[in-house]
C-alpha cells in the first residue's frame, strides 16, 4: 500500500510571529515614549548601576559606569547620547577592526592621546583655574575697597584731631591691611604709674576722642592696653597683663558711660608687654610701650 505523501509546511514564518512582532514593536514604542517623558536622576542611576555591578557583575572589572565612565560616571549630560552608544555596539573600525566603543580616541573625537576622559578633565582644571582667578580678583577688589575707605577715614580723623587741638597728644595711623584707623595715646597721659584709673586731666582728651567715635557710631571700636616689661610691684595688679586689661576697661567704660558709645560696638583687651612698639631697654622706649590703642574699623570690617 503506497504511503500518502505529506504536504510540505508553508514557507516563511508562522502567522503568529507577525502578530507577536507587531506587539513587540508597540511595546517598544510605548516604553520609548515613557522614557522620553521621564527625567533621569543621575545620582540614583549611578547607584542602580553600582548595585547591579556588585550584585550581578554586569560590567567588566567592577566598573560602576557604562563604557569606562563615558556615559554615566561623568554626570547626566551623556545620557542624551544613549542612542549613539547603542548604535555603535558591535561596529568595527575600518582601519584596525577594533570595536569602536573600546577605542576612547574615536569615541571622544580626540587624536588618540590619553584616555576618553581627557577633555572633561582639562575642562575641570580650567574651571578650577578660573575659580581661583575669580577669588583672587575678588580679594584684590575687597582689599582696595578697604584701603580706600580707611584712607578717607584717616584723613577725616586727622583733620578732627587738628580741629580739636589734640593732635599733639596722640598718634593717628592706619594698619597695613587698610581695615582700621588707630589712635595711639601714651599711657602717662591717661594714667598714673601702676594705676588703671583715668587721670582727671585726661578726661577732656578722652571726651574729644569720644566725639570722634560718635561720627563712626556704626563702626566697630577696639580698645587695647599695653605696658612695658618691668615687673609689677603693685598689690592691686599682680602682673602687667592684668594692669593693661584694667586700663583698657577703664578707657572703654568712660567712652560707654560718659560718651554714649554703643556697648555692642566696642570691645577691649589687654596685651601686657607682648606687643612693644619700641625697645624696653631704655626709659624712652618703655614710655612709648606704655600706651592705649583705640582702633576704629571701617564699615567693611565691622559687624
Amino acid at each position: 500500500m503506497a504511503k500518502k505523501k505529506q504536504d510540505d509546511p508553508p514557507k516563511g514564518s508562522p502567522a503568529w510571529m507577525a502578530t507577536f512582532s507587531d506587539l513587540m514593536n508597540l511595546l517598544l514604542c510605548f516604553f520609548v515614549l515613557l522614557f522620553s517623558m521621564s527625567s533621569v536622576d543621575a545620582n540614583k542611576w549611578e547607584e542602580v548601576v553600582a548595585s547591579m555591578t556588585s550584585a550581578f557583575s554586569v560590567f567588566n572589572d567592577g566598573s560602576t559606569s557604562i563604557g569606562d565612565g563615558t556615559l554615566v560616571g561623568m554626570g547626566t549630560t551623556q545620557l542624551s547620547n544613549l542612542d549613539e552608544y547603542y548604535a555603535s555596539l558591535g561596529q568595527k573600525s575600518e582601519d584596525s577592526g577594533e570595536d569602536i566603543r573600546d577605542n576612547p580616541s574615536q569615541q571622544t573625537g580626540d587624536n588618540g592621546e590619553g584616555d576618553g576622559n581627557t577633555p572633561e578633565k582639562q575642562s575641570g582644571e580650567g574651571q578650577k583655574e578660573e575659580t581661583k582667578t575669580g577669588e583672587g580678583d575678588l580679594e584684590k577688589e575687597l582689599e582696595a575697597a578697604n584701603r580706600k575707605e580707611t584712607t578717607e577715614m584717616l584723613d577725616a580723623i586727622s583733620e578732627m584731631t587738628e580741629r580739636y587741638n589734640i593732635s599733639g597728644l596722640m598718634e593717628v595711623g592706619m594698619d597695613v591691611n587698610g581695615k582700621y584707623v588707630e589712635l595711639t595715646i601714651n599711657g602717662s597721659v591717661l594714667f598714673d604709674s601702676g594705676k588703671a584709673d583715668l587721670k582727671s586731666e585726661s578726661l577732656p582728651l578722652m571726651s574729644k576722642v569720644g566725639d570722634i567715635l560718635k561720627v563712626y557710631s556704626k563702626h566697630d571700636v577696639q580698645v587695647i592696653g599695653h605696658t612695658d616689661n618691668i615687673p609689677m610691684k603693685s598689690s592691686k595688679y599682680e602682673s602687667n597683663d592684668i594692669l593693661s586689661s584694667a586700663r583698657a576697661i577703664s578707657a572703654a567704660h568712660y567712652l560707654i558711660n560718659e560718651k554714649g558709645i554703643d556697648v555692642n560696638r566696642i570691645s577691649w583687651t589687654g596685651r601686657g608687654e607682648y606687643d612693644p612698639i619700641d625697645t624696653n631697654s631704655t626709659a624712652e622706649g618703655r614710655a612709648r610701650n606704655r600706651r592705649i590703642e583705640i582702633r576704629i574699623y571701617n564699615s567693611l570690617s565691622s559687624k
